[in-house]
């Protein structure tokens, strides 16, 4: 497979993103570590949490991407601006971070909602289940702040 073939080369950097199954190679011109970095693997946990649910499966799953995605949205963001972060999943944390000056969207108020997603939701017997009404708010949120992020970074100098 691809994968295996990549394998055996040791300095060989890839990621696996869910599009028609192909291995893609991260772009040479996106320094690691860069608000771009952060913005690539956001989207790669919203393509995720896209992804058709199997029946009978877990929509916690799909919300764990979904916050993964605004939480990596939101640090790509702190990156452009210079800001170091506490190593935490609490989006609030995170948000109440930013700068007065930088726009916000109602969506990042929302932010902290998805919180649980991170750790708790994601194990058995902590809460009742995830309905699919829990995971279309979680994408909204989770897409807004990616949308956000994408054009602040894209805009704003740090």
């Amino acid at each position: 497979s691809d994968l295996e073939n990549h394998g055996e080369n040791p300095g060989l950097i890839y990621r696996t993103i869910l599009n028609e199954g192909k291995v893609y190679m991260p772009p040479d011109n996106i320094p690691p570590g860069s608000p771009q970095d952060w913005l690539r693997y956001a989207l790669a946990d919203l393509k995720m949490a896209r992804y058709p649910l199997p029946k009978d499966e877990l929509y916690q799953i799909l919300c764990f991407h979904a916050q993964q995605a605004a939480e990596k949205s939101v640090k790509a963001v702190l990156i452009k601006q210079g800001i170091e972060w506490p190593r935490t999943h609490r989006l609030k944390v995170l948000i109440d971070l930013l700068p007065d000056g930088i726009h916000k969207t109602p969506e990042l108020a929302e932010a902290d909602r998805l919180t649980p997603y991170a750790v708790t939701l994601r194990y058995p017997g902590i809460r009742d289940e995830i309905t699919e009404k829990d995971y279309l708010e979680a994408m909204h949120i989770a897409e807004k702040i990616y949308s956000w992020a994408t054009s602040i970074t894209q805009t704003n100098p740090p």
